[in-house]
């Protein structure tokens, strides 16, 4: 039996549909490796884009410097008040109280002699009457003496209540140093009214009743220190 010779056109086909397929594959890789060019337009927007996160990124790092900043300037700000609240709360409580550091004592009634003297005996209701005060140095060393009307007080009596006192106001200290042959003399005004528990002016004080009424002379930080009193009459 003779053998069928295989057609040359057959193979032929095949071997060209291998190498058609080889070279079509052999394309498409070339294809896929190559990358596109971006066009101008989108190379445009890509630096846009840069420009846009880089302006960015300086605002958040310019942010947060000046946060940073702000913070440390507070945190500085609040130690320097409590720095200077504890400082200033270490002197008060260091600075001790005035002291007399002179070696000088107070004028005592061993120091001084008190003498008052009215302007007249008598006053009519409303009137003013105006009374001499002087402290006469008779001590035998030097003393300190406070002649405002707070503590070198002028008081007028009826019986055993008090009308008017020459401390019913606060004033301040006037200090003097007195020794040998020191005087001093001061005068007040009394104008017939009557001094409450509150410092009032005296133009809205109450005047006295017609009457007897008895007025002295005393030191506030010693009770025996006093002048004789002297009568005045309210008619």
């Amino acid at each position: 039996m003779a053998s069928t010779p295989h057609s040359p056109n057959t193979r032929k086909s095949s071997t060209g549909r291998g190498a058609s397929g080889a070279s079509g594959t052999s394309g498409g890789r070339q294809q896929r490796g190559q990358r596109r060019k971006p066009s101008r337009e989108q190379q445009r927007i890509f630096r846009r884009r840069r420009i846009v996160a880089a302006v960015a990124l300086v605002l958040v790092l310019a942010f947060l410097v000046f946060c940073v900043y702000s913070l440390g300037r507070g945190v500085a700000a609040v130690s320097g008040v409590i720095r200077h609240d504890d400082l200033t709360a270490l002197t008060r409580n260091e600075v001790p109280g005035v002291k007399q550091t002179s070696g000088v004592h107070d004028c005592t009634a061993g120091d001084v002699k008190l003498e008052l003297s009215a302007q007249s005996q008598t006053v009519p209701v409303g009137g003013s009457l105006d009374f001499t005060m002087t402290i006469a140095y008779e001590g035998t060393s030097s003393c300190l003496i406070d002649v405002s009307n707070a503590s070198r007080i002028l008081t007028i009596t009826s019986g055993s209540d008090t009308i008017w006192r020459s401390d019913a106001c606060p004033a301040d200290p006037h200090r003097l140093l007195m020794s040998k042959g020191d005087k001093r003399v001061d005068t007040l005004t009394w104008n017939t009214d009557s001094t409450g528990s509150q410092c009032v002016d005296d133009a809205s004080l109450p005047r006295v009743n017609p009457g007897t009424y008895m007025a002295k002379l005393s030191l506030k930080n010693d009770a025996k220190a006093v002048s004789d009193p002297v009568p005045v009459i309210v008619q």
